[in-house]
């Protein structure tokens, strides 16, 4: 079974600094898009940044500029860079991934369970 597992999570000040890890393990093949996701309270979900296997990134707007994903294909982990921490910027992250199981031809989608980033002002 293909799991994800977060990281680095906890709390930062404003203007301050975090680094989220997110490692997969399991039966895996290949891993297509990394992202990172948030879900502040009363929100929906919705995508932070996302990096192709190739490298090739997408930000939301609203920490673009200020957050950096990156990723280590030898070690199936994506990182996000968090910089310049605002209070809006609180929420549970977490992590997807888009993996071809060992054995399969198939690409399915997997989710983390999530670390709680508090920004105090």
């Amino acid at each position: 079974q293909v799991q994800l597992a977060e990281s680095g999570g906890g709390l930062g000040q404003a203007g301050g600094s975090l680094r989220l890890s997110c490692a997969a393990s399991g039966p895996i093949f290949k891993i297509n898009n990394m992202g990172w996701y948030r879900q502040a309270p009363g929100n929906q979900r919705d995508l932070v940044a996302v990096i192709t296997s190739g490298g090739r990134t997408n930000y939301a707007d609203s920490v673009k500029g200020r957050f950096t994903i990156s990723r280590d294909n030898a070690k199936n982990t994506v990182y996000l860079q968090m910089n310049s921490l605002k209070p809006e910027d609180t929420a549970v992250y977490y992590c997807n991934a888009d993996v071809v199981v060992l054995g399969s031809y198939l690409t399915n989608n997997y989710w983390g369970k999530g670390t709680l980033v508090t920004v105090s002002s």
